[in-house]
């Protein structure tokens, strides 16, 4: 939040008269109001100056009142880049390039991007500890990326961080991530699904990790399912979302 800026060494209402140098002679009454209305022009500027400063600085608007874009590029052809080491260490390797989604927008005051990432499926451990329960689990990335060039984004970003339902799941609860970006929140979701979102400047990046289950075939003549194993520990791969989201925004910008 900008506050303004305290003003330090505010003349109070007995302070000494403004020095007017006149070889001498005393301020007229209309010389005083003057002075006085030169000072505090000046003292306006300078708050002005100092909160438009702190704006620039607080919210990466360029000198032209448009988002500052940080070196960011956000075109059709994005999604190629997008790499998630971190990520394909921890639930496996990409079953495929990225895909890119047909929701883009290419527009004067907006670029958007999606991209997907589905990784290898695995089996899942039976509760007992075996190495083949019959279910499998895969896991899902999904990232969008957004340059804004007209209109500033981190207000809209800011508010977002309240909502308590996401496309009818909901928000179980929000963490803020420092050192990334203006400002990042870690998003998880009541349904286990993860998102890091991040602005910069004009730049809003979020990174999505989603987990399904399948279960086995039962074609074969089984009566019942196998005993239904538990979802995936999501939080174990908080870590390796927000190294991938770091990674993706340098990504962006090379």
């Amino acid at each position: 939040m900008i506050t303004e800026p305290e003003l330090v060494g505010e003349p109070g209402p007995d302070g000494p008269a403004d020095v007017v140098s006149g070889f001498g002679r005393g301020p007229s009454a209309a010389g005083r109001r003057r002075g006085k209305a030169l000072l505090w022009g000046a003292v306006g500027a300078v708050v002005a100056s100092a909160v438009w400063a702190t704006a620039v600085f607080a919210y990466g608007i360029g000198g032209d009142r448009k988002p500052d874009p940080r070196g960011y590029r956000v075109e059709s052809d994005t999604c190629a880049a997008v790499e998630l080491k971190a990520l394909a260490k921890a639930v496996g390797e990409p079953s495929a390039e990225p895909s890119t989604e047909l929701d883009g927008i290419e527009h004067p005051a907006l670029h958007r991007i999606r991209c997907t990432v589905g990784f290898t499926v695995a089996a899942a451990p039976a509760p007992d500890g075996e190495e083949d329960s019959g279910w499998s689990t895969g896991y899902q990335a999904s990232l969008t990326a957004e340059l804004h060039k007209e209109t500033d984004p981190r207000p809209e970003f800011e508010a977002s961080s309240t909502l308590t339902e996401i496309d009818g799941t909901g928000v179980d609860r929000v963490e803020r991530v420092p050192g990334l970006g203006d400002l990042a929140y870690l998003v998880i979701m009541e349904d286990e699904s993860m998102s890091v979102r991040v602005v910069d400047g004009g730049a809003v990046v979020t990174l999505t990790l989603t987990s399904w289950m399948s279960p086995p075939d039962i074609d074969n003549g089984t009566e019942s399912l196998p005993e239904v194993v538990d979802q995936p520990e999501m939080l174990a791969h908080r870590a390796d979302l927000i190294s991938d989201t770091r990674e993706v925004m340098k990504a962006l910008k090379s």
